[in-house]
């Protein structure tokens, strides 16, 4: 039966509550008080589930995986008495297990940019009995003032940047958590202040989380192709011709294999990581999803991701073994290779070995010996492996 004792004791055997505060707060408030119009066997899933939808269809909030809302919060360690602020409140859920962690000494505001779900969040918190949440209707990139400084902030929703507004509101030896774009992904970062104005983050892990709206947003990084359900998300969707793309992908696919197989683990969580590091200048790295399982657009279907260049793409699937498809010419397979070559001559640094720095902008472009970096609004990010030199 799908209750709430369940869900927590599945992410107890996965290793996710080994703090007891933590587990204590997600057996005293049950999930289902914040999706009441949601079948239980769904809310005692270990799935995020969408609570509003814009005209389009797209997801503009939901309710996180609750394993990933459980990483999280171990990444923010939380303790009582925190002062804590939440950007992105959506059906209050995360707020109320803060609430229970920093105790009565302890205080949680969250802001939601969306009126009817700030009330909607504020009704499920009362019925949680955590009426001492301050929700807070208002956009989330302006921080909240009245209640700074504050020991951590914690963003539940897809980031382009760290704002300034929110560093400054964060104390000196606090904590920063949030999801940041990073290539066609996102990172939950957990982000320490220096006192020359850089944050850090050493734990790093992939999620996917709707994106911040409001005055400060993020910019367009998807591109359909044609009318087709195929989508490339990059970083740099700006550089991708979609006429130009369309016309190649109209050619068959020439079928092969990386030289070496890769498990969906090994792909994931450590080929792909190396590959945007170390995509040449010439290409875009880009994460591909056909949107319609019924459709197989150009021969293309599911997940993966894509490493596009004038004349040539390859497509290697996620569940693939390796498997590429390319079109056009075969540089985009070779680039592929050299990146897998060198990915095992770097010894195959895994995902939990990432580094993120982000460096004021007013601090100029830094010198990397290492890595990248990526343009921000108020930063620049600068993203390596540990055991290269920086």
């Amino acid at each position: 039966m799908a209750d709430n004792a369940a869900l927590v004791n599945a992410l107890k055997d996965a290793g996710l509550l080994t703090e007891p505060r933590l587990e204590r707060a997600f057996r005293a408030v049950p999930r289902h008080l914040f999706l009441p119009q949601v079948p239980p066997e769904q809310v005692y899933s270990d799935q995020a589930i969408a609570i509003k939808q814009g005209a389009d269809g797209t997801v503009i909030s939901s309710s996180s995986q609750p394993s990933m809302m459980a990483h999280m919060l171990n990444q923010l360690r939380l303790t009582e008495g925190c002062n804590v602020l939440e950007i992105g409140t959506g059906s209050g859920y995360n707020a109320a297990l803060m609430q229970h962690i920093v105790g009565d000494l302890g205080k949680v505001t969250t802001i939601e940019l969306d009126k009817e779900l700030a009330m909607h969040a504020e009704n499920h918190l009362a019925d949680a009995g955590m009426r001492a949440v301050n929700v807070v209707h208002g956009d989330g990139a302006l921080g909240y003032a009245p209640r700074a400084a504050y020991d951590r902030i914690i963003a539940s929703v897809g980031v382009w940047d760290v704002l300034k507004m929110w560093v400054r509101q964060l104390k000196p030896d606090g904590l920063l958590v949030a999801p940041i774009w990073w290539n066609a992904f996102q990172l939950s970062a957990a982000f320490t202040p220096s006192g020359d104005g850089t944050l850090t983050s050493r734990k790093n892990t992939l999620c996917n989380f709707v994106v911040l709206r409001g005055g400060i947003g993020t910019p367009s990084l998807s591109v359909r192709l044609g009318t087709t359900p195929l989508w490339l998300d990059s970083s740099e969707a700006a550089r991708i011709d979609t006429a130009r793309l369309h016309a190649l992908l109209s050619y068959d696919a020439e079928r092969e294999h990386l030289s070496v197989p890769l498990t969906f683990n090994e792909m994931w969580s450590s080929f792909i990581p190396y590959l945007v590091l170390n995509t040449p200048p010439d290409f875009v790295f880009a994460k591909y999803q056909v949107r319609d399982s019924e459709q197989h657009p150009y021969g293309i279907e599911g997940m993966g991701f894509a490493l596009l260049a004038r004349g040539s793409a390859c497509f290697i699937p996620l569940n693939g073994n390796g498997v590429i498809y390319y079109y056009g010419s075969a540089d985009s397979f070779m680039a592929t290779e050299d990146a897998l070559k060198g990915w095992n001559a770097a010894k195959r640094p895994k995902l939990d070995q990432l580094r993120l720095r982000l460096i004021p902008k007013e601090r100029g472009e830094p010198e990397i010996r290492a890595g990248k970096l990526y343009p921000r609004r108020d930063h620049t990010l600068h993203v390596w492996f540990e055991d290269e030199t920086t």
